[in-house]
């Protein structure tokens, strides 16, 4: 009679490992190991009763009772995911930029995992099999990293890596809010403008990223503070901390005030900023008198736009040939490059059918006005703005780039290619705000709060990273190895770890990491 390894569904949903001998048609139980309620503990029993068992014994699975346990699971681990997050945090020296601060590191890799409060942070390292630091050991970490200003040393840490790894002669830059569930405001917390109609305290948060959408510096202002006067700042910051002097900006059309753009081009700054398409009928005034407003799609128009204002006086309107913009020729305007989309078309159209059709129902009376497009008031009533909307159907489809490049230096098609890239730091201001949950944020003092942008800065940073090497978000990551656990357990005082079985999807991600490691 050969024993060997049984497996048994129990009455509680979990699997019974036994290691059982066959006695004419029955199976006789030798010995219980224990009863496994996930993956890893059957793996882990599987594996302890392999050692138990000579070579070469089937493994079978069937139906019955499950006499007591003779097994205690120890511990488990999801050593596999903790060894990829960490290597990832030391790999970008954020270790040693937070001068080895466990507590740190801890906060940070936690909300890759589980995007959390601070409070909550011991559980979810905890449930990863790792020891975590105590709740009081945390929030001294939080005041250290205010003293020993880890912001600095980790955007230092960050821009090591962009440059020792690509190139950064461009950066993408964005903004956004935060809000705090707070009744009264303070210092920093204030109540301004809000993109999603909060009237919650909040402060402004800007992000610099480089074309791929690595963080490389992070900062915030006041909640009533206007978003165009957070770019200046930020750039001086890093141009100083980089040395980098030849730099091109690139921000989306909030960005795009007559101050901004002068101060980055007296600053030696190249710039690359979406236009309002307030801006599209003068600019394009000419071209639609000489060719008419039929354009092609792919249709790019490279011409001229004032610095301030709407009217240009630098363009000549008798002349067919849009002029070429030239910094000296062109005090007054910058470069304008304006660029037609079929697809573009078709979404703009839809969406100003959608307006026109609220604005209609508005006009009859039928819906209650609510800042309302395309509805104006004349003689008391209101009336649809039929001029108003046959200018923004003659405009669909249209996208504006305003830019301090000469065409020799860059070609329009670069231009919009560049600027395009801004998906990456809308990306990386999504992971912030949803993946790792920076808001709302429950901190009540200006130190706290900049501790906690820290550590997202430091998550995101480490996101990146892995999205970067694997193709696949952080979420994802997570999700395939968090499960992959090493399980230890005890039979008559002997210890035996199991190592999970790597799933394809895993072995793909240590594969895409290796290369990392050297």
């Amino acid at each position: 009679m050969s024993p060997y390894i049984r497996k048994v569904r129990t009455a509680s949903g979990a699997t019974a490992v036994q290691i059982a001998v066959k006695e004419g048609r029955r199976d006789k139980v030798v010995e219980h190991l224990g009863s496994a309620h996930d993956e890893a503990e059957l793996a882990a029993l599987v594996e302890a009763a392999r050692a138990r068992l000579h070579p070469g014994q089937l493994v079978l699975d069937l139906d019955g009772p499950a006499p007591r346990a003779g097994a205690v699971v120890e511990a488990k681990r999801s050593a596999l995911l903790w060894d990829v997050l960490t290597g990832a945090y030391e790999a970008l020296g954020l270790d040693e930029a937070a001068g080895g601060d466990e507590g740190f590191r801890q906060m940070v890799l936690a909300r890759l995992v589980e995007p959390t409060s601070k409070e909550q942070v011991p559980r979810v390292i905890s449930e990863l099999g790792v020891q975590p630091a105590s709740r009081r050991t945390l929030f001294r970490s939080l005041s250290r990293c205010v003293t020993g200003d880890y912001r600095s040393r980790i955007q230092a840490a960050c821009l090591r890596h962009v440059t020792g790894r690509g190139d950064l002669s461009l950066c993408l830059y964005d903004v956004t809010t935060l809000y705090f569930e707070a009744e009264e405001e303070d210092s920093l917390r204030k109540v301004g403008y809000s993109k999603e109609r909060k009237v919650d305290p909040q402060i402004i948060v800007g992000l610099l990223v480089d074309r791929a959408g690595f963080p490389l510096q992070i900062g915030c202002w006041e909640g009533n503070k206007a978003e165009t006067s957070t770019l200046i700042p930020m750039i001086e910051g890093f141009r100083k901390a980089s040395g980098i002097e030849h730099l091109v900006v690139v921000a989306d059309a909030g960005m795009l005030s007559a101050g901004n753009l002068e101060a980055l081009d007296q600053a030696g700054l190249g710039f690359i900023v979406g236009s309002r398409m307030t801006k599209a009928p003068a600019d394009l005034a000419a071209h639609f008198a000489w060719h008419g407003d039929a354009l092609a799609d792919g249709q790019v128009i490279d011409t001229i736009t004032p610095r301030r204002g709407t009217r240009s006086t630098e363009r000549d309107d008798k002349t067919r040939d849009e002029p070429v913009w030239d910094p000296q020729q062109h005090p007054a305007s910058w470069r304008a490059v304006w660029a037609y989309s079929a697809r573009r078309f078709a979404r703009d159209n839809k969406t100003l059918t959608a307006q026109e059709n609220r604005a209609r129902a508005v006009v009859a009376g039928d819906r209650r006005p609510k800042g309302t497009r395309f509805v104006t008031t004349r003689k008391g009533d209101q009336v649809l703005d039929e001029q108003a909307l046959a200018r923004a159907r003659r405009l669909a489809g249209l996208k504006g780039y305003v830019t301090n490049i000469p065409a020799t230096v860059m070609p329009a098609s670069e231009v919009i290619a560049s600027y395009h890239e801004l998906w990456h730091v809308e990306q990386s201001f999504r992971m912030s705000k949803h993946d790792l949950r920076a808001r709302p944020v429950f901190h009540h003092t200006h130190d706290a709060i900049q501790a906690h942008l820290t550590i997202v800065m430091a998550a995101l940073a480490v996101a990146r990273h892995l999205q970067q090497a694997t193709g696949i978000s952080i979420k994802q990551l997570v999700r395939e190895l968090k499960p992959l656990q090493e399980v230890t357990i005890t039979i008559n005082g002997h210890q035996i770890t199991a190592q999970p079985t790597i799933t394809p999807q895993a072995q793909q991600i240590i594969n895409d990491l290796k290369p990392l490691a050297h």
